[in-house]
């Protein structure tokens, strides 16, 4: 795996491997409510954010709190693409949007990464309830087993 693929196991620790420090979350979830406000405005001029719907998971600050990665998630049938474009080409304007929500020294860089945890969790959600894995789960009436003894 590549030390740069993000996980969610890597997203609790720093890319040193150490725990995020409270300062790290707490920016974080700053950062996220100041973007989630800004987005639920929905005064874009780009028109391709106008009238869609996005939910930001959550924001992941460097340990520098110099740069922070946006996780989010559209709400709809928003064309993931074409959304992912114009959020990076709105980053400017996110960035000085923040600086004035949030008290930081420094308005970091935004990135944005949609989050896949939803997608990830379907899918275990769909193999829990597939036919296989419910025939594997119900009691066997058979007798035959190392626990029938």
């Amino acid at each position: 795996m590549s030390r740069h693929r993000r996980t969610d196991r890597a997203r609790s620790a720093d890319p040193t491997g150490r725990p995020k420090s409270p300062r790290q979350l707490r920016v974080g979830e700053e950062l996220r409510h100041g973007l989630a406000a800004v987005l639920e405005r929905g005064d874009m001029r780009d028109p391709d954010l106008r009238g869609v719907s996005i939910t930001v998971t959550e924001v992941d600050v460097s340990p520098d709190l110099r740069s922070a990665t946006a996780f989010v998630v559209p709400l709809g049938s928003a064309e993931r693409e074409r959304l992912m474009a114009a959020l990076h080409r709105a980053a400017p304007y996110f960035r000085g949007q923040l600086a004035q929500k949030v008290e930081l020294r420094y308005a970091p860089e935004l990135r944005f990464e949609f989050d896949r945890s939803f997608d990830h969790a379907h899918r275990i959600d769909e193999l829990l309830h597939s036919p296989d894995v419910a025939r594997d789960l119900e009691p066997s009436d058979e007798g035959e087993g190392p626990d029938k003894a």
